[in-house]
């Protein structure tokens, strides 16, 4: 079996314990350690049921905040930055096919980055190669499929700006 696919067989297993009943925040800290392969900040939140194709592509600074129904395809490598926010059913999608129908089984990665205090709307798919800027959010149900400037807000699909953000807000 390569690589690939022990890893993912991996990443079930992990997440199948994260979402299997109820686990105390340590429990779940551990697990997301033992899942993403390092240490994790002691301040990052998750809630279950959690997926992921991988696990060991997800790099989380302090504070984030994972809501439940998250999916995860982490082949292409995903950060995301300090206090960030993933809202419910949240999809960070890292890998592509190609559009030749011969070969349409290939996959292109590219990497997701989630800026600090960024907030990701319920629903929202983000896909490979984006990056959001620091303090922008993704309105629910966005689909996103190129970068997002810092601070600010977009929607639709694909996503566009909306507006940009004010000391203010």
């Amino acid at each position: 079996m390569e690589l690939s696919a022990l890893m993912t067989q991996r990443a079930l297993i992990i997440t199948g314990e994260m979402n299997r009943g109820y686990h105390t925040p340590e429990e779940l800290h551990a697990l997301l350690e033992e899942l993403t392969c390092r240490e994790v900040p002691a301040h990052v939140g998750i809630v279950p049921p959690f997926s992921t194709d991988f696990g060991a592509n997800i790099t989380l600074e302090d504070g984030v905040y994972i809501n439940a129904g998250v999916s995860m395809q982490d082949q292409g490598g995903i950060l995301i930055r300090e206090g960030a926010l993933i809202g419910h059913h949240a999809v960070l999608a890292t890998l592509d096919h190609v559009l030749d129908p011969d070969r349409r089984h290939d996959l292109i990665p590219g990497p997701i980055v989630i800026g600090k205090n960024a907030w990701i709307g319920a629903g929202a798919v983000i896909l490979k190669g984006v990056t959001v800027g620091d303090g922008a959010v993704v309105a629910a149900g966005a689909v996103v499929t190129r970068d997002v400037p810092a601070n600010t807000i977009v929607g639709g699909v694909p996503a566009g700006i909306i507006r940009r953000l004010q000391e203010t807000d």
